[in-house]
């Protein structure tokens, strides 16, 4: 079976359908049940004390075997031939977002290119972290974008990525390790220890995806000398040790500077800039990126296809 082909269909599924709205509300979505375990767990395990961590860990450890052996159960369960890959393909289908992720950062670029920063504001507000109500027009630019690379990372390559190594088992364990890390894998003093193993194993499953990413937004930027050069030079120096990967090159392919100080809470990260050469991006620079982020795409669809055909 080939699982190449497999993840081939199931981007096709999400380009064509997404994940439709009457569907969330019959079922939900994968990672909300897994955001509903993990959930469970941290209400439950995470209580302080020595074996903090180790509770932890063993939390990341349940989910992960959880999602991974489910995933075996119903792989091992698929007719042979095309027929499986095409079931296959269709049960991954929720696990990649390729469509939604394009969809939230438009919804950013629409109401900034028409000059309503409050609409844009909330809008991103969304899809990163920081606090929006501090975030002038080009805060907003640098937030939308590194939110689409680092994501194009996260939530398309990088289950594509494990999907076409390993089938459902290897697309659903990706996506509970990314969903423990968004959930529990952060620095604050709940999560410090208590999601110390989520963090790590998520940069560990990201460090390929992450730098693949990279590599197609610099094949497919129309300037690869610049955004390979940005990439090289500025991702090492990013706050997290994957998603600089992917933000560096788009910063270079788009010519606009990312990253930089941000606002979190009543915090003020003094994180360097990526590509500090160049301008902020302006409102029009969000469309160029969704544009890379399209070709981008296109390319991991045509790498799939040619494993395919190997």
């Amino acid at each position: 079976m080939s699982f190449a082909a497999m993840m081939l269909v199931a981007m096709l599924c999400d380009l064509a359908f997404g994940w439709p709205g009457w569907l969330f509300a019959r079922i939900g979505h994968p990672v909300t049940w897994l955001g509903a375990l993990i959930g469970a767990l941290d209400r439950g395990w995470n209580r302080a004390g020595r074996a903090r961590r180790l509770r932890g860990v063993a939390a990341a450890g349940l989910v992960i075997a959880l999602a991974a052996g489910v995933g075996a159960l119903v792989q091992a369960a698929l007719p042979p031939g095309w027929v499986g890959v095409v079931i296959g393909g269709v049960l991954a289908w929720p696990l990649v977002a390729l469509r939604s992720m394009h969809a939230h950062v438009a919804a950013v670029a629409r109401p900034l290119v028409a000059g309503d920063l409050a609409a844009a504001r909330g809008a991103v507000g969304r899809i990163v972290g920081r606090d929006p109500a501090r975030l002038d027009t080009a805060g907003v630019a640098r937030a939308a974008l590194e939110s689409l690379a680092e994501n194009s990372s996260d939530g398309v390559v990088a289950p594509l990525f494990w999907g076409a190594v390993a089938g459902l088992p290897g697309i659903a364990a990706y996506k509970a390790i990314n969903t423990l890390d968004s959930m529990i894998g952060h620095r604050t003093p709940r999560h410090e220890a208590f999601g110390w193993a989520a963090a790590r194993i998520d940069d560990l499953a990201n460090l390929i995806p992450a730098r693949l990413t990279g590599l197609l937004f610099v094949l497919v930027s129309g300037q690869p000398r610049a955004a390979l050069g940005c990439m090289l030079r500025d991702a090492r120096h990013h706050r997290s040790p994957n998603a600089g990967w992917p933000e560096a090159a788009m910063a270079g392919a788009l010519r606009v500077r990312l990253s930089g100080p941000r606002v979190y809470g009543d915090r003020i990260a003094q994180e360097p800039y990526v590509n500090a050469a160049c301008p902020d991006p302006v409102p029009g620079d969000i469309g160029r990126g969704l544009a890379l982020y399209g070709r981008a795409m296109f390319a991991m669809a045509a790498l799939l296809a040619g494993m395919v055909w190997i």
